[in-house]
Formats: structure tokens, C-alpha cells, sequence
């Protein structure tokens, strides 16, 4: 089974995948987070930080990450999302600004001044669209929505507010109504949540579910979680 645990922005969708993996056997992908990325693409950057044009090489580096990692477990896997993701990302921000923080002051449903600049990054992302739907149709099983219920993570890292997070979460349930995508919406804790999928997908549990967790909780606090502008990029250590 090609699974992709799916969610906006702080729904917990990295500890759901880690656990799964333990709890169930299935091997989960390992592709560059943004953090990882920015760096070696955008030297000295917060992704808060970036231009229209710069976004898009992001965006375009993760789907890249994603489709080779998931080309490399052609037997089956579970996903930390999607490349959904990073497409609603890009195209909600042609409403709330490429820094949906400095927005999050605007009315329900105000969007920020339209630009040039911003009108071809949204003709762009309308394109990106129509690719990675056909990439994600061809590709994944079925998805794990994560329910929109977890507070934002303060992490420094995130440009977001909770109206541009609830967008996301929406845009991303519609899409799989569009694409005709098979999903499941499951919420509650993280024991809650690997029941159900289990359930659901009838997939084995391997280990108890306490045990999947803790393992989980080990890989999770292995992650190297510095900011994008606290990393060296690659190559650049050791060099003279």
C-alpha cells in the first residue's frame, strides 16, 4: 500500500508517520524537509523571507524529493503528506502574501494588494497544480487526513496564522473531492489516531501501540530541528 498521512501545518502529521511505521512495518519516506532544503537552495534565508520566485524553486525541489523517495519504495510506503502540500501552500499565499504571518491581520476573507509578480506566481502554481494532482493520483493509495486540531507550533521556522492554516486544511479535503482520491478524516490522539488507521486499512500492528509511540518519540527527537538560517549548507563544512 502507498499511503500519504495528510494535514495542514501543525497537525502532527511527522509523529503519526513515525509511529505507523513502527507500529505497522511499513517503510516511510525520507525525502529533504523544507528546513533541510532551504539552506542548499537559498543560502542565509527564513522561508519567511523568500521571494515569489525563489517559492516556486522550493516548491519544485520538494515535489522533486518526494517523487524520487517515493520511487524508491515501489513495494509500499507511508507518507509525511504530499505534494498536494506544497501546492495549496503556494497557491494560497497569492491570497494571503508569500509571509502569511504579516497578513494575519486582514479580515475574513480580505486578501493581500495584488502584484505583476504576483499574478504570474499564481499562473505558475495553477500549472504546478495540474502535474502534481496527476502525479499524487498516480501514486498514492489512499490518504490519512489529520483533523485540523492541534494548536501551531511556535517554532520560528512556520509562516502562518490560523485563517491561512484553516484554508489549507479545506483546500486539501477539496482536492481529494476533485481528484476522486480515496481518504479517511481521523483525529484524536496519537494512540486514537494509529488505531484507526489500523483499523481502517487493515494494515497490522507489529507492536503494541505504546511501543509504536515511544519509537516514534526517539525519532522524533533525533530530528535536527535548528532554523534554516542556523544550518551550514552541504559541502560548505570542511571546505577551505
Amino acid at each position: 500500500m502507498k499511503l500519504a498521512v495528510s494535514g495542514t501545518y501543525s497537525s502532527g502529521k511527522t509523529f503519526t508517520v513515525m509511529a505507523l511505521s513502527h507500529l505497522t512495518g511499513m517503510p516511510r519516506t525520507l525525502a529533504k524537509t523544507m528546513r533541510e532544503i532551504l539552506p542548499e537552495a537559498l543560502p542565509g534565508k527564513a522561508l519567511a523571507e523568500c521571494t515569489p520566485p525563489e517559492f516556486l524553486q522550493l516548491v519544485m525541489r520538494r515535489h522533486v524529493e518526494r517523487a524520487v523517495h517515493e520511487n524508491l519504495l515501489s513495494d509500499g510506503f507511508v507518507s509525511d503528506g504530499s505534494s498536494l502540500q506544497e501546492w495549496i501552500y503556494g497557491t494560497l499565499r497569492v491570497r494571503a502574501g508569500i509571509n502569511p504571518t504579516a497578513s494575519a491581520h486582514l479580515p475574513e476573507g480580505e486578501a493581500v494588494a495584488r502584484t505583476a509578480e504576483m499574478d504570474f506566481f499564481e499562473q505558475v502554481m495553477v500549472q504546478y497544480g495540474s502535474a502534481f494532482k496527476q502525479h499524487v493520483a498516480k501514486t498514492y493509495d489512499t490518504f490519512v487526513h489529520l483533523r485540523n486540531e492541534l494548536p501551531i507550533v511556535a517554532d520560528g521556522h512556520r509562516p502562518m496564522n490560523d485563517q491561512f492554516r484553516r484554508l489549507c486544511d479545506e483546500m486539501l479535503l477539496s482536492s481529494f473531492a476533485e481528484m476522486g482520491m480515496p481518504y479517511h478524516v481521523i483525529g484524536g490522539t496519537i494512540a486514537e489516531r494509529l488505531q484507526q488507521i489500523v483499523k481502517l486499512l487493515d494494515l497490522p500492528a507489529l507492536i503494541p501501540v505504546d511501543e509504536a509511540i515511544r519509537r516514534a518519540k526517539a525519532d522524533y527527537g533525533g530530528q535536527d530541528l535548528r532554523l534554516e538560517t542556523e544550518r551550514v549548507p552541504a559541502g560548505v563544512l570542511g571546505a577551505k
